[in-house]
């Protein structure tokens, strides 16, 4: 993607299911869950940089003893660092009682972070302030091991102000207007509840208070205390929970919009937001590992026992799409799959943009998340060939002299890489006309390849978002390499409608595609178009947000997706530019077809997964009008 967006974080978790010295004695070291913990973590890197944090509690500790430890870091290299931190845990030890290093009930007693169940967290800040407070995981303290609780999620909730609301009619009063103390509170609520309700039921049977402290934390109803927290959330979420006895769970929400992987066995059982960090870091085959199901908790009790429990009635399942597009490491064998399809499904509108001129065309990509993408647009342009071949000799071989005949057997399209991305080139002069000039220097190009004035250049983008980076920077650039035509194809469609599931996409005014609509409406004189949806979008604000409609979809109504794209090639194509510039985008059909299973689609088109998303993007569109840059949820 040219332009960066922050997106969805990053959750690990580990329960070890054998006793610590189960993993010494088979794998040679007690720092086995810690390791598996930190390749995890490092594996899912892309899904978070703005910080990290570790979470582990130990499972039957004595009374005064600390179960429950945890590390958060803003560092450049926050996972690194974290690990840094705990490793020097160990330092000493290695050097002066090595032995004790063999001694795993030695370390559980002493050392902090050795533990049976541990939790790891990679933050991507969508609107939070970036401080050590706003990194997960989150504690909640409680001097009963079963009143503690600590979670960490991938999520957002649109109806924040409604929950908020809830927890002052409990009685609570909450520090901070945010979903994650609301999720942490609501849980944290339920919770309590559920073990006042079970010390009431034991103390009536006549147990005294020691007795049904062990009684609660193997009664524990996580389901149902999970059912009652989330029983008016509206938004996608993945997140993972560890309650102080060791009971532990990993939930999302009923339409699967964030992602949530499993596995287990008779040694461990482990969770992450993608599934090729848990094929390497425990080398687990494609098969077996699994999908937390839409509306469904994995729970994982301090005695071992496993299950999959309903919280939720499960909707349409409607994932989020840009996982497969962009978020998610290409790695995964669905993913690559997918995004290679993506790509080929393009290529009929490729072909007919540069007239079927493959001899005048250079295809390349944006880099770097467009690579897949781009090997899927060229199999469709080989499999174009080798079709064009096959007819020629068939049915007209005899009409072609020796160095026809020699010019379509040579035939291929012409792959290059044009655009380079200098990962070290930082903007950080501050004055604007100075970080203009920077940033369009961001990408550099590789010269000497494109014919001067001849040749159609295609560079294929995974997604555009705003277009900045385009006009500011690869635009610029790939002009000076004098090509008849620049054609951009973005392999997602066209974004026109914020996200507020976990994607930094709120505001209207971010859209390359909602500026090139108000131009279009502006040009034609249908201003009224853009005051009538102020109208039934203020209106819509006084509705149950059951009953409220996306009125911004008539912003788009008037055009078809080719004017649409015609005018975003306008406003993407800086001033001076030689080349003429086209804009192609992928389809909403073929993006069903190439990502059957994950059809969440709303930011291209404005069919949101649950009653908030309508309320959010009726906001965002009142916000724009209005000039305010504030959230809309």
């Amino acid at each position: 993607m040219s332009d960066q967006i922050k997106h969805e974080c990053g959750i690990a978790f580990i329960r070890l299911l054998k006793p610590l010295s189960y993993y010494q004695q088979k794998y040679g070291t007690a720092l086995y869950g810690l390791n598996k913990l930190y390749l995890l973590m490092e594996k899912q890197h892309n899904r978070g940089q703005d910080g990290a944090g570790i979470a582990t509690i130990k499972l039957d500790m004595k009374p005064g003893s600390r179960y429950i430890s945890r590390y958060r870091s803003m560092a450049s290299n926050a996972v690194a660092d974290i690990f840094e931190y705990v490793q020097g845990k160990f330092v000493d030890i290695q050097e002066n009682t090595p032995e004790l290093m063999q001694d795993t009930e030695w370390l559980k007693n002493n050392v902090s972070f050795i533990g049976e169940v541990l939790l790891g967290h990679l933050r991507y800040g969508t609107h939070g302030k970036n401080s050590i407070e706003n990194c997960h995981p989150f504690l909640r303290q409680n001097n009963w091991m079963t009143r503690n609780l600590v979670i960490a999620g991938n999520f957002n909730m649109t109806n924040v102000d409604e929950l908020l609301e809830q927890l002052y009619e409990l009685g609570q009063h909450p520090k901070e207007k945010a979903d994650t103390v609301t999720v942490l509170e609501k849980i944290g609520h339920f919770l309590d509840d559920e073990n006042q309700e079970l010390f009431d039921e034991y103390k009536k049977e006549g147990h005294d208070n020691v007795a049904i402290t062990h009684k609660i934390s193997e009664h524990l109803n996580i389901a149902n205390i999970l059912r009652r927290s989330a029983k008016t959330w509206d938004g996608g979420y993945s997140i993972c929970g560890m309650v102080g006895n060791g009971d532990s769970f990993i939930m999302r929400d009923p339409a699967g919009i964030r992602p949530a992987y499993y596995y287990y066995d008779d040694e461990i059982v482990v969770a992450a937001s993608e599934r090729p960090a848990l094929q390497t870091a425990f080398n687990i085959q494609f098969k077996d590992i699994k999908e937390i199901d839409p509306g469904h908790a994995l729970i994982i009790k301090k005695n071992g026992e496993v299950s999959m429990e309903q919280f939720r009635e499960p909707t349409e399942r409607l994932s989020c799409s840009f996982e497969r597009i962009y978020f998610s490491k290409g790695s995964d064998a669905e993913i690559y799959r997918e995004r290679k399809q993506l790509g080929r499904l393009l290529t009929d509108k490729i072909l007919e943009a540069v007239g079927h001129d493959l001899k005048n065309t250079v295809f390349s990509f944006i880099p770097n998340t467009a690579e897949v993408a781009f090997f899927g647009m060229v199999d469709g342009v080989n499999q174009y060939v080798r079709k064009l071949q096959k007819d020629t000799l068939l049915h007209k071989k005899e009409q072609l002299n020796d160095e026809q005949l020699e010019e379509l057997l040579s035939l291929a399209p012409r792959v290059e890489k044009l655009a380079v991305k200098d990962v070290k080139l930082r903007t950080f002069i501050t004055q604007d006309a100075d970080r203009s000039e920077m940033v369009a220097h961001v990408y550099d190009t590789t010269y000497g390849i494109i014919n001067n004035h001849q040749d159609t250049l295609v560079a294929l983008d995974d997604s555009i978002v705003r277009g900045t980076t385009l006009k500011q920077s690869i635009i610029k650039i790939v002009d000076r390499l004098h090509p008849k035509k620049i054609i951009i194809v973005s392999s997602a469609p066209q974004i026109r409608y914020p996200d507020c599931y976990g994607i930094d996409m709120s505001r209207m005014g971010q859209f390359v595609a909602f500026d090139a609509a108000i131009q279009l409406l502006t040009e034609r004189g249908m201003w009224q178009v853009i005051e009538d949806v102020y109208t039934k979008c203020k209106a819509s604000l006084l509705l149950p947000k059951e009953e409220i409609v996306n009125h911004v979809k008539d912003i788009y109504k008037p055009f078809t997706p080719e004017e649409i794209s015609a005018k975003i090639a306008q406003i993407i194509t800086p001033k001076g530019t030689v080349a003429e510039v086209e804009v192609i985008y992928q389809s909403l059909e073929n993006l069903h077809e190439a990502c059957p299973k994950n059809k969440g689609d709303w930011y291209f088109s404005g069919n949101y997964p649950t009653p908030g998303g309508n309320k959010v993007v009726n906001k965002a569109f009142i916000n724009w009008k209005e000039g305010n840059n504030q959230r809309a949820y």
